[in-house]
C-alpha cells in the first residue's frame, strides 16, 4: 500500500501524539521515578537529598500519627522511615492485624498527603528496641527449632507467607504507583549478625516478585568492613547504606561505603544518623547534646550527603512489647524502658520547644534551604493531681478468673511460656514438695526473665501464701525459701514474669529468647516434678470490681489461702476511678509511680507500659489523651510487690526520669 508524502506525514504526527499521550513521561503518576544515579539520588529526574526521620507508628496512637508527622516536617524533614514488625500484624500464625495501631497503610498514605516520601524497613527482622526484634514470639514454638535470621527453610516458608500478605499492600503504595515509598530496607544491620547470603539473596528475590525490579531495596549496616562485608549484596543491585557514632567523620566511612555498591550507586547515606539513644531499667537516662548532634548532621547535610534522624520522634514502648538486650552472655540482660523518647527532637509526648529540635532544624534549613515552617505549639498537658486507689483484688484471689481453664497445663517439667500459647503477660508455676529442714534452696538455673516464689501449705493446714524472694535472669539463680512446717506438702509458687516476660531480646546473638522457666527446678538438690502452669490474661481487668474475691486457687483440693491485707510483697491489683468533666480539659498527661515498686499499668483497659520506680530510671508513664474520656476514667494498677503506702498515684504534666538508686 503506497502513501502519499501528506498521508505519511499526518501518520506520523498521529504516532507521536499517541506515544506522547502514553509517555510516562507526560502526565499521570507513571511519569513518577525514584532512583540513583552518577551517586545521587534522583527524584523525577532532578537531584534529590533524603532528610529523613525514623516516626514508628506502631510507638504512636493513631490519633497522634498526623500530629507527629507535621512536627517532623516543621524539622525541615521531606522523608518519613519505619518499621514495620510482624509480631504486630501477625500476633498468631496467620490471623492478620492490619486495623488501629496497625494501619500502616493509613499512616503511609498520610505521610503522602503531608507531602512526605517514606523509606520502608520491612524486616523480617527490624531490632528497633522492640520485642524479640520484631519477630512474632510464637515462632519460638516450632520444632525442630528455627534458626532466626537464617536460609533455613521452614523460617523462610513463614517469611514468605507473611511477605505475601505485606509486600502486595507495599506493591500499591511505591513512588512509581502513585504512592510515597522510595525505598524498602530488606533485614537491619545483618552484617554485625551473620554472613548468610542465601538468606539475603532470597529475601531480595522474593522482595522483587512483590515490588518490580525498579524499586531501590537497600540495607542498613555498620559503617566497618566487617559490617559492609557480611550485610551488603550488590551483586544483586540492593544499596547499602550505612550507620555510625554520632560525631564520627562521615566522609572516609561514605567512602567505605561505594565499595560495597555498584559504580555511580553509592548515594552518601547515613540511614541511622542518632539523635539521642536507648536505655534500659536501672540506667540513668541517654542524653546527647544539642548543639554536637547538631554539628554532626551538618557534616553531612552541608556537602550534600543524606540522613535519615534515628529517632526524629520515639514514642512509648506501650504494652509489653519493650525489647531487651544482653551483654557478653543471655545472663546479662538488659530490658528497655517504656518510654522511647531516645533523647530525640520531638519528645515522647510531642514537645518540640527543645534546644535539640531548634537546632537540628537550623542546620537543615542553612544546609538544605529547606523552608522555615512555623515551629509547631506543644500540645496542652493537664496535671489532674492526686489519686486514691483501692486494693481491688490479690492475684490468688482471682487466679481462676484471669486464667482460662482451658489453657492451664499440667507437665512433668516446667514448660516455657509460648509452649503453652503464653506469648505476653505472666505464667504462674505451681508444685509441690515436701519441706524437712529449717529451711531449702531453691535453684532455677535458668529463668527469663524474673520470678517471684511463694510458698504455702497443701491441704490440711491453711495458710497464706508467704513470699520467700525473687530469682533474677541477670542475678543468683538460688534462692533460700523458709520452712512453713506443714503437716502436709508445701506448695511452691513461683509467678515467672514473661514480659516481665520482660522484654524479648531483640539484638545479637542472644535473639532466639523464649521466656518462662527454661530448665528443671531444684529443691534441696531433688528435681522437682509434676507442675501446673496457669497463663494469666489481663482481659478480665474491666471486671475486677464485679469479681467474687474466691479464697481458693482452681483446683480446691490442692491449696486454700486466706486473704490477709498483712501479707507483704504479694501481687495485688489497685483501681482509681477520676472524673473529667469537659473535653477542654482532656489532655496529655503522666502518671508518677514514685513510691510504688514494679508492675504494670491500664488506663481505660489500655496498657500504658511497666513501671519500676524502684529501678528507674523512669518514673512516669505517658498517657496520651486520646486514651482519656469524658466522664469516668479508670486506672488499674497491678503491682507486684508493695504499694505506694498512701495508695495515691500523681498526675503530673512532666516526665521524669529520676527514679532509681543510681539518681
Amino acid at each position: 500500500m503506497a502513501f502519499s508524502g501528506g498521508h505519511l506525514r499526518d501518520l506520523l504526527l498521529a504516532l507521536a501524539l499517541y506515544l506522547a499521550l502514553a509517555s510516562p513521561s507526560v502526565g499521570g503518576e507513571a511519569s513518577r521515578r525514584f532512583w540513583i544515579e552518577d551517586d545521587t539520588f534522583r527524584k523525577d529526574g532532578a537531584p534529590f537529598q533524603i532528610v529523613g526521620g525514623d516516626v514508628h507508628y506502631f510507638r504512636i496512637v493513631p490519633e497522634y500519627w498526623k500530629d507527629r508527622l507535621l512536627r517532623a516536617k516543621a524539622l525541615g524533614l521531606n522523608t518519613i522511615q519505619t518499621y514495620v514488625p510482624w509480631n504486630l500484624h501477625e500476633p498468631e500464625p496467620q490471623r492478620w492485624e492490619f486495623k488501629g495501631f496497625a494501619d500502616m497503610e493509613a499512616y503511609l498514605r498520610l505521610a503522602q498527603e503531608l507531602e512526605m516520601l517514606v523509606m520502608l524497613r520491612v524486616g523480617p527482622y527490624i531490632c528497633g528496641e522492640w520485642d524479640l526484634g520484631g519477630f512474632p514470639p510464637w515462632l519460638l514454638t516450632i520444632e525442630p527449632a528455627l534458626k532466626l535470621r537464617s536460609s533455613d527453610s521452614t523460617y523462610l516458608s513463614l517469611v514468605e507467607r507473611w511477605w505475601g500478605v505485606l509486600l502486595p499492600k507495599v506493591a500499591s503504595l511505591l513512588y512509581k504507583n502513585g504512592g510515597p515509598i522510595i525505598m524498602v530496607q530488606i533485614e537491619n544491620e545483618f552484617g554485625s549478625f551473620g554472613d548468610d547470603k542465601k538468606y539475603l539473596h532470597y529475601l531480595v528475590e522474593l522482595a522483587r516478585r512483590y515490588l518490580g525490579n525498579d524499586i531501590i531495596l537497600y540495607t542498613t549496616d555498620g559503617g566497618a568492613i566487617g559490617n559492609l562485608k557480611n550485610g551488603s549484596i550488590p551483586q544483586d543491585d540492593v544499596f547499602a547504606a550505612v550507620d555510625f557514632e554520632t560525631g564520627s567523620n562521615p566522609w572516609p566511612i561514605f567512602r567505605l561505603q561505594k565499595q560495597y555498591n555498584l559504580p555511580g550507586k553509592s548515594a552518601p547515606l547515613s540511614s541511622e544518623f542518632y539523635t539521642g539513644w536507648l536505655t534500659h531499667w536501672g540506667e540513668s537516662i541517654a542524653t546527647t547534646g544539642a548543639a554536637s548532634t547538631a554539628k554532626a548532621l551538618k557534616t553531612i547535610l552541608c556537602r550534600n550527603g543524606s540522613a535519615v534522624l534515628y529517632m526524629a520522634h520515639g514514642g512509648t514502648n506501650f504494652g509489653f512489647y519493650n525489647g531487651a538486650n544482653t551483654g557478653q552472655n543471655e545472663s546479662d540482660y538488659k530490658p528497655d524502658l517504656t518510654s522511647y523518647d531516645y533523647d530525640a527532637p520531638i519528645k515522647e509526648h510531642g514537645d518540640v520547644h527543645n534546644s535539640k529540635y531548634k537546632a537540628l532544624r537550623r542546620v537543615i534549613h542553612e544546609c538544605t534551604g529547606a523552608p522555615l515552617h512555623p515551629l509547631p505549639s506543644d500540645i496542652e498537658k493537664a496535671s489532674y493531681g492526686l489519686l486514691k486507689l483501692q486494693k481491688v483484688a490479690s492475684l490468688f484471689d482471682i487466679i481462676d478468673s484471669m486464667s482460662d481453664p482451658l489453657k492451664v497445663t499440667v507437665s512433668e517439667h516446667p514448660l516455657y511460656m509460648e509452649q503453652i500459647g503464653q506469648m505476653f503477660g505472666f505464667l504462674l508455676y505451681m508444685s509441690e514438695y515436701q519441706g524437712k529442714r529449717p529451711h531449702s534452696i531453691l535453684s532455677i538455673p535458668k529463668v527469663h526473665d524474673r520470678a517471684q516464689v511463694f510458698v504455702s501449705c497443701s491441704l490440711g493446714d491453711v495458710r497464706n501464701p508467704r513470699y520467700a524472694g525473687v530469682i533474677e535472669r541477670w542475678s543468683s539463680s538460688t534462692l533460700e525459701i523458709p520452712n512453713l512446717s506443714c503437716s502436709s506438702n508445701t506448695t511452691l509458687y513461683i509467678l515467672g514474669n514473661q514480659v516481665e516476660n520482660m522484654g524479648r531480646v531483640n539484638y545479637g546473638p542472644y535473639i532466639f529468647d523464649r521466656k518462662g522457666i527454661l530448665s528443671p527446678v531444684h529443691i534441696d538438690g531433688i528435681t522437682l516434678r509434676n507442675w501446673k502452669m496457669y497463663p494469666l490474661s489481663f482481659n478480665v481487668l474491666d471486671n475486677l470490681p464485679k469479681l467474687q474475691l474466691i479464697t481458693q486457687t482452681p483446683d480446691v483440693r490442692e491449696l486454700t489461702f486466706y486473704s490477709n491485707e498483712s501479707i507483704s510483697a504479694e501481687p495485688k491489683f489497685y483501681e482509681g476511678h477520676f472524673h473529667i468533666e469537659s473535653e477542654s480539659e482532656i489532655k496529655d498527661t503522666f502518671i508518677s509511680f514514685r513510691g510504688w515498686n514494679k508492675g504494670v499499668a491500664f488506663v481505660n483497659n489500655f496498657n500504658i507500659g511497666r513501671f519500676w520506680p524502684a529501678r528507674g530510671p523512669q518514673c512516669a508513664l505517658y498517657i496520651p489523651s486520646p486514651i482519656l474520656r469524658l466522664g469516668d476514667n479508670i486506672v488499674v494498677i497491678f503491682e507486684l510487690h508493695d504499694p505506694n503506702p498512701e495508695l495515691t498515684i500523681n498526675f503530673v504534666k512532666d516526665p521524669d526520669f529520676t527514679c532509681g538508686a543510681k539518681q
